[in-house]
């Protein structure tokens, strides 16, 4: 079972970038993972593969270039984010297996909340609802895919940080101000607007639950080694 706390809110995105840096650099092969808990202040976060251009207005949020992979996205109140402190080559898991584990997770969190046909879009990191799961979903519009959830990581050393991001019940129009994840008119929705009415709280604990429940699954799915 790996530990998981949430962390003082709302956090600073800024800091809690530095503290998850300087955890996995001072870690070693002993040092235990740790899923960190987080609601950020409002900020738009520029990944690695971040275009300025995907920010379209800004109305004062601050923008923040970092190190987790992928492209643009928002941080703000009514969303659970979930940092996985991880080592990956203790649990003898690879990058795309690892992020693939992670969409798992969101889907399997999501299912148990109510949220129906959530899903992968190819190409597009993270997960999607169909418009038709939504409470007032756009006429015509059923075979559409909105994203609820953004994830993003970052290796240093074989050991992974920053994590995954869930929607819950939050202020959508900061997402207006960019492209989504870079993709031009994608739609971005929460949990309310599918109709769940939960708070940041349990759905972080769901979330956090479901977390050690695939990594533990991955660990007793690894072979045992036998002495010669």
């Amino acid at each position: 079972m790996i530990e998981s706390h949430w962390l003082p809110r709302p956090a600073d995105y800024l800091r809690v970038w530095r503290d998850m840096r300087d955890f996995t650099e001072a870690r070693n092969a002993a040092t235990p993972d740790r899923i960190w808990l987080v609601e950020h202040d409002p900020v738009y976060t520029l990944g690695q593969a971040g275009k300025p251009e995907h920010i379209l207005n800004s109305s004062g949020i601050p923008i923040v270039q970092c190190d987790r992979g992928g492209q643009v996205t928002y941080h703000g109140p009514g969303q659970v984010v979930a940092y996985c402190l991880v080592d990956l080559r203790r649990m003898k898991i690879f990058v795309k297996e690892y992020v693939s584990l992670l969409e798992d997770v969101l889907i399997r969190t999501l299912d148990e909340l109510g949220v129906k046909g959530a899903c992968r879009k190819p190409g597009a990191p993270g997960v999607y609802v169909p418009y038709a799961s939504l409470a007032a979903p756009p006429a015509g519009a059923q075979a559409e895919l909105a994203k609820i959830a953004a994830l993003g990581i970052k290796l240093r050393n074989g050991c992974a940080y920053h994590g995954l991001a869930l929607n819950v019940d939050m202020d959508l129009s900061p997402f207006l101000g960019i492209n989504p994840c870079g993709y031009e008119g994608l739609k971005t929705v929460d949990l309310r607007s599918c109709g769940i009415h939960a708070t940041v709280g349990e759905v972080g604990r769901l979330l956090a639950a479901r977390l050690n429940d695939a990594f533990d699954a991955h660990l007793e799915a690894q072979p045992t080694a036998t002495a010669e």
